[in-house]
């Protein structure tokens, strides 16, 4: 059963259910969780959430199988949220999106590595769906690098609540800056300098609106314990 997501999740995300982190049955792990393990996956992985009146959590076999599990969320989830909205950007057929807050919040969650792979499977497999498949290479490294700068600067200060809040905003800070650098050079080798400046702008309102994402959401997920555990 590896492999598949869970049709529930995806079609929940995909019609912005977030009743989802309320009612969840159970989330089958990703294919893409296979690069991430030295072990085997145990066949049977129960994801479940508080539910109406029960005390609910997160029942697994070991640490190491839910931090992939928490990893294969946080790709659907990169995946999902870059694709609820989108605003096509001028001269370049590219477009911004929220799920830039995601990308951050997965180097704040995961080790950098994972979030690198977690942000860059889930941002690129957003490309490649939406038929943006020329950026799939592009959003796969940017948008890991992303999450392995955020991750790496959460675990070098993130030693309190007050430096935990200050690495976010520099995660988000590190965001604008290889996001914008990053396609503005990439589309520059594609389309030239003129059609690559013209999206700058929108690259900065993204990853600014990922800072702003981020902050807000920081704090509702390091409250919930399973997830606070892998921080």
């Amino acid at each position: 059963v590896s492999g598949l997501i869970s049709v529930k999740v995806i079609l929940s995300f995909a019609a912005l259910d977030w009743s989802i982190f309320i009612k969840l049955d159970i989330l089958i792990i990703p294919l893409i969780c296979y690069s991430m393990q030295k072990e085997e996956i145990p066949k049977r992985v129960f994801l479940y959430a508080h539910n109406a009146g029960q005390e609910g959590g997160i029942t697994m076999e070991n640490t190491h199988t839910k931090k992939l599990v928490i990893a294969a969320l946080f790709a659907a989830l990169v995946c999902t949220v870059t694709m609820a909205i989108r605003i096509p950007t001028p001269g370049t057929g590219g477009y911004v999106h929220p799920g830039d807050g995601v990308v951050i919040l997965c180097g704040l969650f995961l080790s950098p590595g994972w979030a690198f792979l977690a942000a860059g499977i889930g941002s690129s497999l957003a490309d490649l769906l939406g038929g943006y498949f020329i950026y799939v290479p592009i959003t796969f490294a940017i948008k890991g690098m992303v999450a392995f700068v955020a991750g790496m600067l959460y675990q070098r200060i993130g030693r309190t609540t007050k430096s935990c809040y200050m690495a976010v905003m520099l995660g988000g800070v590190g965001d604008i800056v290889l996001v914008a650098l990053g396609y503005f050079l990439c589309e520059t080798m594609m389309y030239g300098g003129a059609a690559a400046l013209a999206s700058v702008p929108a690259n900065v309102i993204q990853g600014a609106g990922g800072l702003l994402i981020g902050m807000v959401l920081y704090p509702m997920l390091i409250s919930v314990p399973d997830i606070r555990q892998v921080a």
